[in-house]
């Protein structure tokens, strides 16, 4: 009886380990070209309502697609104006926020999360009157207030209202010296990392992700932070003076092999990657999933987004 009674408590423990803590449906999962499909990821708890979105290259029309594939409910209207309750905008490129521009006349009030130099892109390069008009509440006048801006720093975690998610954010080089960032966000004491575009340490000339490694280790050995959705933009035949700012599976595998150091691993196994931003030009988004898929020493277990196919994460 002893025995069984253990037994089953080791499968209590093994299901908790594993539970699912996260939903991400992806609204658009490349990094250029296809304009409807561009970089944006809804993040939501399981059998939740309320998303932050993760970037806004494309909206609309990944909710379509979305609701298509049942991942999410309600009408694109509701989704847009009432289940997305904010937006973390990594950095200033087009990419990376057009959606959120072009769909700001028909959305509803709500926050913006960002690093102060990408809300500085916002308020002096997109919410103006020269190429839109401001829908925010800061910024060249006449302010619509629609959108709030939330700054984003290191040692500060900021609440996202009507959402069981709280985001810290940390700079990243993308193309020294210009900056985008990561999204660090918790639910209870579970976490998920995304990282807008960044190119490695290496290639960057920078200590951005040797720093952030160092912040989210302790997470990762207590099991509290069991996935990262990180950017491969070109296979490995891309030059590195011709990445721009991004990464390769080569140079990935080198970034995660700094983290695994820092860990004191022998492997990542148990770890989750999800594989963002992947450059849709001719059979690149393929060839880069072969790489990685070929030469995982790490032991990761990668995933490879679709667009408006939820993905549940622990």
């Amino acid at each position: 009886m002893k025995k069984i009674k253990l037994s089953l408590l080791a499968l209590l423990f093994s299901i908790i380990g594993y539970a699912q803590n996260f939903d991400v449906v992806p609204l658009g999962i490349y990094g250029g070209e296809q304009e409807d499909n561009l970089s944006a990821y809804l993040l939501g708890a399981p059998e939740g309502h309320s998303f932050l979105c993760l970037d806004a290259g494309t909206v609309n029309a990944g909710i379509r697609k979305a609701l298509q594939l049942k991942s999410l409910d309600g009408s694109a209207e509701s989704v847009l104006k009432d289940q997305i309750k904010g937006y973390f905008i990594s950095h200033g490129h087009l990419d990376h926020l057009s959606g959120l521009i072009i769909n700001s006349p028909a959305d509803s009030k709500k926050n913006i999360f960002a690093i102060d130099p990408v809300i500085r892109i916002l308020q002096d390069h997109y919410f103006i009157s020269d190429t839109w008009v401001n829908f925010a509440d800061q910024g060249q006048k006449p302010v619509l207030g629609k959108y709030h801006y939330n700054e984003l720093k290191e040692e500060t975690e900021i609440l996202v209202s009507e959402t069981p998610f709280s985001i810290t954010g940390y700079e990243l080089s993308h193309v020294n010296p210009y900056k985008s960032s990561a999204a660090l966000v918790r639910k209870e004491d579970h976490y998920i990392l995304y990282l807008g575009d960044t190119g490695a340490d290496r290639i960057e000339k920078s200590d951005h992700l040797a720093h952030l490694w160092s912040s989210i280790a302790p997470l990762i050995k207590k099991k509290q932070l069991n996935t990262i959705m990180i950017e491969v933009s070109f296979p490995n035949s891309q030059p590195e003076h011709l990445l721009f700012g991004h990464l390769t599976p080569k140079l990935l595998t080198e970034e995660l092999t700094q983290l695994k150091e820092k860990l004191g691993y022998t492997s990542l196994e148990g770890l989750t990657i999800v594989v963002t931003h992947r450059k849709p030009t001719k059979d690149n988004p393929e060839i880069i999933r072969k790489e990685l898929l070929e030469n995982n020493m790490l032991k990761v277990q990668y995933v490879f987004p679709e667009q408006g196919k939820k993905i549940s994460l622990p």
